[in-house]
């Protein structure tokens, strides 16, 4: 069990025993509230960030008429809509993804406070990453567990200060792309190729210029080939054509792992995994829901699915790939860019 999932247990202990006011709430209402979070009565779910598809396909499956038992009672009550003010396919999104939302019962709030104040998990949905350490922070303070969207921010420094201030609030949380829980991918992590001795993994790479090139998009490919390769990853070194950028980063055992960001052609998700025992397609994308699932789970349990370390590592690879971008393809250690 590790130091966040700890946290969480601690937290709700504490809370049930002390009445700890949150938000400003009485400290009789969140001993309560806190008494039953432990209960698993207390099932209310936030949104932050109306500007991504992800916050309506999250509220239709958490707040369908007969939703999986897997998804144990929890609903998406409030949300608050706001992203984004200067990206442009973000913010064109907000008026009908708030209409969307709310045909589902979803209150919309004016502030993050208020929305505090309504919900016990927040599921951080806004699109620009730039903002999520604000945002987080508000989150972290409130002391409610929560999942970050990817990116979990458009920079390192920013993904290292939203864990440094988790631990200080002693608050679990964790960030993850949809492709890390393919049922293949999670095949290759449980072990069925055997040893992985290598691994190529692929994904659109859309440009957002607010953000690092890999960090808006690329991101998904490059979580598929972290989950697959694990960590460990020393330097990387990129390649660019006008179809697609390819970066190939080398791993502290040898191993070579690479990701392509599709530019041009068919847009698709996937890889290949070179096993001890076999090699495995990925294949393409197939939804949210196995996210889902692990997003409810860690609610339930306050354990991160996803290390530290090796979301780090995850947003020190992209960051590594800039400098080499920048460098015209010079290799770049991962070290120094933390």
């Amino acid at each position: 069990m590790n130091k966040n999932s700890l946290s969480r247990r601690t937290f709700l202990k504490k809370s049930a025993l002390t009445g700890l006011i949150v938000s400003g709430a009485s400290s009789v209402l969140a001993k309560k509230e806190d008494q039953s979070a432990l209960s698993g009565e207390m099932k209310k779910v936030g949104i932050i960030g109306l500007d991504t598809s992800h916050s309506v396909a999250f509220t239709k499956a958490l707040n369908s008429v007969n939703p999986p038992e897997a998804y144990k009672g929890y609903k998406v009550v409030a949300a608050y809509k706001f992203g984004s003010n200067d990206i442009v396919s973000s913010y064109e999104r907000i008026p009908a993804y708030t209409e969307e939302v709310k045909k589902y019962g979803v209150e919309i709030v004016d502030s993050i406070a208020e929305l505090l104040d309504k919900v016990d998990f927040v599921l951080l949905e806004t699109n620009d990453g730039r903002i999520h350490l604000e945002q987080a922070l508000q989150v972290l303070k409130a002391r409610k567990p929560m999942f970050i969207d990817k990116p979990m921010a458009a920079s390192l420094k920013d993904v290292m200060s939203i864990f440094d201030a988790a631990d200080k609030y002693q608050v679990p949380l964790f960030s993850a792309s949809s492709l890390r829980y393919l049922p293949s991918v999670q095949d290759v992590v449980s072990g069925k190729i055997g040893k992985v001795l290598g691994a190529d993994a692929f994904s659109p790479l859309k440009i957002e210029k607010t953000h690092p090139d890999l960090f808006w998009y690329g991101i998904h490919g490059v979580e598929t080939l972290l989950t697959v390769m694990g960590t460990g990853c020393q330097q990387v070194t990129r390649y660019i054509s006008d179809d697609n950028e390819t970066v190939v980063g080398v791993w502290n055992d040898g191993r070579i792992g690479t990701f392509r960001g599709i530019k041009n052609g068919k847009m698709e998700y996937g890889g290949t995994v070179f096993g001890s025992k076999a090699v495995l397609n990925l294949g393409s994308h197939v939804g949210y829901h196995d996210l889902l699932i692990k997003i409810i789970d860690f609610f339930e349990s306050g354990i991160t699915p996803v290390s530290k370390e090796e979301t780090l590592e995850i947003f020190a690879f992209m960051e590594a790939a800039d400098v080499s971008k920048g460098k015209n393809g010079a290799t770049v250690h991962l070290k120094s860019v933390y």
